[in-house]
C-alpha cells in the first residue's frame, strides 16, 4: 500500500481502541495505515468496514443477537418467506428482511431471533400466530418442524465435526461454517488444477479466506486457521477433507519417489454457491498461484506475517492478516 499523502511507503498500525455503540463502550482492534513519510493515518474500506464490524459484533455477542447468516438461515431452515417470519413473530412486514440484510436488531428482537434458532421454541410462535397463516400454512411448518426444522441429526454431527460449532470472533472472520461454499471452494480447485495434493489446498484456502476478506469483508468458507509448522492451515483440515461429500483423497507418487495425499472428485463445481465476488476472488486466487506447487506456495505463505508472526506457539490466526497478504 502506497501513501496517498506523497507516494511513499505506509506503516500497518493495528491498536487498541474503544468505541460507543448504543451507549455501550466495545474495544477492538483499530487498523490503520501511516504514511512513513508524514506520520498521518488513513484507511481502505474494507479496513472501516473491520473496525465497525468489530464493535457491532461486540454488542451481538453481548446481547445474545444472531448474525445475519444466521437469521437468513433459520428463515431458510423452516421453509418461509421474510414476510411471514416477520408476521409470525410480530414485527414489521419489512423487518425480518432488514436483520437478514444486516440492520442490527434491539435486545429484545435479537433475543427472540436467537430463540427461535429451535425449533420447538418456534413452534409456540407459530401456535401464536396461527390467524395469519392458512390452514396449508400452519401445517407444512407443523410437519416441517416436527422433522427437527431441515437438519439431520447426521448433518449437525458433521458440522460439528468440521469446526461448525466454533464461536464467531476474529479466528474466523467472524464467519460460521458454510460447508456448501467450502465444498464448491474445493471443487473449483479441485476443477481448474485438475486434483489438488492437500498441501496446496491448505495454502489455497487460506489465501481465499483472508484475501476474500480483505476485500469483501467477509469470509467465503468460514473456516478459522492455525499457523503450524508447515505453514497456515485450516483447523481440523483433516477432517474437514474426509468429511466432505464427493470428494476423495487418493495416494500418488511424485517424481521425487515421495508419497503425497491428493484431493479429487468428479462433481462439478456449483458456481452458483457464490457471490460474484466470492467468484472474483477465487479466479485471483488460481490465476496468482496456478503454476505453484506444494512446495512453492508453501515458501511463500511461510512469508506471510499471518504465518511468522504465530508460528511459535501455533496460534490460531486473527483474520486482522489479510490486510498484510504478500503474495497476492
Amino acid at each position: 500500500m502506497k501513501s496517498p499523502f506523497t507516494g511513499g511507503e505506509t506503516i500497518l498500525v493495528a491498536e487498541t481502541r474503544r468505541a460507543v455503540f448504543r451507549k455501550e463502550e466495545y474495544e477492538y482492534t483499530h487498523l490503520c495505515y501511516r504514511c512513513a513519510d508524514t506520520g498521518e493515518e488513513f484507511t481502505t474500506t474494507q479496513m472501516d468496514t473491520y473496525n465497525v464490524s468489530q464493535v457491532y459484533n461486540g454488542y451481538r455477542e453481548a446481547h445474545g443477537i444472531p448474525y445475519p447468516d444466521e437469521i437468513r438461515a433459520t428463515r431458510s431452515r423452516y421453509g418461509l418467506s421474510a414476510l411471514k417470519m416477520s408476521r409470525i413473530l410480530g414485527f414489521g412486514d419489512n423487518q425480518y428482511r432488514l436483520y437478514e440484510n444486516g440492520e442490527i436488531p434491539n435486545v429484545a428482537n435479537g433475543r427472540v431471533l436467537k430463540a427461535i434458532q429451535s425449533p420447538v421454541t418456534f413452534g409456540t410462535f407459530v401456535d401464536a400466530a396461527k390467524s395469519v397463516l392458512s390452514e396449508t400454512e400452519y401445517t407444512a411448518i407443523k410437519k416441517r418442524l416436527a422433522e427437527g426444522g431441515g437438519r439431520s441429526s447426521r448433518e449437525w454431527v458433521v458440522y460439528t465435526l468440521m469446526g461448525g460449532d466454533n464461536a464467531r470472533s476474529v479466528y474466523n472472520g467472524f464467519s460460521t461454517l458454510s460447508r456448501s461454499r467450502l465444498k464448491n471452494t474445493m471443487l473449483f480447485y479441485i476443477e481448474k488444477y485438475g486434483g489438488v495434493f492437500t498441501t496446496l489446498m491448505n495454502k489455497l484456502l487460506f489465501y481465499t479466506d483472508f484475501l476474500s476478506y480483505r476485500e469483501n469483508g467477509e469470509t467465503i468458507t468460514g473456516l478459522s486457521y492455525r499457523a503450524i509448522q508447515y505453514g497456515p492451515v485450516p483447523d481440523r483440515w483433516d477432517r474437514v477433507y474426509s468429511l466432505t461429500e464427493g470428494i476423495s483423497q487418493i495416494e500418488v507418487e511424485c517424481a521425487n519417489g515421495n508419497v503425497g495425499s491428493k484431493l479429487v472428485s468428479e462433481t462439478p463445481c456449483d458456481r452458483s454457491a457464490f457471490t460474484a465476488g466470492q467468484l472474483a476472488v477465487l479466479e485471483r486466487v488460481y490465476e496468482t498461484f496456478r503454476n505453484d506447487t506444494s512446495s512453492s506456495i508453501s515458501e511463500k505463505s511461510h512469508q506471510e506475517p499471518a504465518w511468522t508472526q504465530n508460528k511459535d506457539t501455533h496460534s490460531s490466526i486473527d483474520f486482522k492478516y489479510a490486510f498484510s497478504l504478500k503474495a497476492i
